[in-house]
């Protein structure tokens, strides 16, 4: 049986993420919405992770919008289809960004028929995409002495840029995503979003004792969106910010 294709959607509107999960028949479509994400930044840091081909993103957002998302997923992600989500009064402003590599423009409130007949096409796209390629994307990738610790050292320096992840060292270091994932994860024993939010958390914990607020930590270690911040910190240390 066929792998399914990853879907990821991205909207600060749990209910907006919500019913677009329960309202398409995704099974019948060979997919599965397999991530979600409440902002641009929180998608940024966890795409890595949920490696979807098809990410809905709405244009609306704190602290990184739908447009910067794409911008920054689309260069490391050349073949993610990304499905902008607009409002009726945002919409000027979303085709102003046409120049940008968005697969579809979709109306909110989405209508269910017009998502199932977009989905349609676009594994019709992913279906090419992955003839013309094949399996492996990580070929002829440079081979690199003590590469991984370069990389290790690289994000030890630059851990608080907010857009830094997995595609983006990957891009600095001129590997494939795929191949630095499988790399790092076989000479350091975690995998790389591991070996990153370990960094943060390491130093919001410092941040924290020395009386800085949440919002004030969440900026310095490159993850300024407090709920996702939140998250992490309370998965890391088992205590609420509050509580240190």
């Amino acid at each position: 049986m066929d792998e399914k294709y990853r879907v990821m959607v991205i909207d600060d509107e749990e209910s907006a993420r919500k019913l677009m999960k329960a309202a398409i028949d995704w099974d019948s479509l060979g997919m599965e919405v397999v991530g979600e994400a409440a902002s641009g930044i929180e998608a940024i840091n966890t795409i890595d992770d949920i490696k979807p081909d098809i990410a809905f993103v709405d244009i609306s957002m704190p602290f990184m919008d739908g447009i910067e998302f794409t911008k920054l997923a689309t260069e490391r992600y050349p073949n993610l289809i990304i499905i902008i989500m607009t409002a009726i009064d945002q919409f000027e402003y979303a085709r102003k960004c046409v120049s940008l590599p968005v697969f579809e423009y979709m109306l909110k409130p989405l209508v269910r028929s017009e998502v199932t007949d977009v989905l349609i096409k676009a594994k019709e796209k992913l279906a090419d995409i992955k003839s013309s390629w094949g399996d492996d994307d990580g070929k002829s990738i440079p081979e690199e002495s003590n590469s991984t610790e370069m990389i290790k050292k690289y994000v030890r320096d630059n851990f608080s840029d907010s857009k830094l992840n997995l595609a983006f060292v990957a891009q600095q270091f001129g590997f494939s995503s795929s191949y630095l994932s499988r790399k790092f994860k076989a000479d350091t024993g975690k995998n790389f979003v591991e070996y990153l939010t370990e960094i943060r958390m390491k130093k919001a914990v410092k941040y924290a004792e020395k009386g800085y607020k949440m919002y004030q930590t969440a900026a310095e270690v490159g993850i300024p969106d407090p709920n996702y911040f939140g998250r992490c910190f309370k998965k890391y240390t088992g205590k609420n910010y509050s509580d240190m």
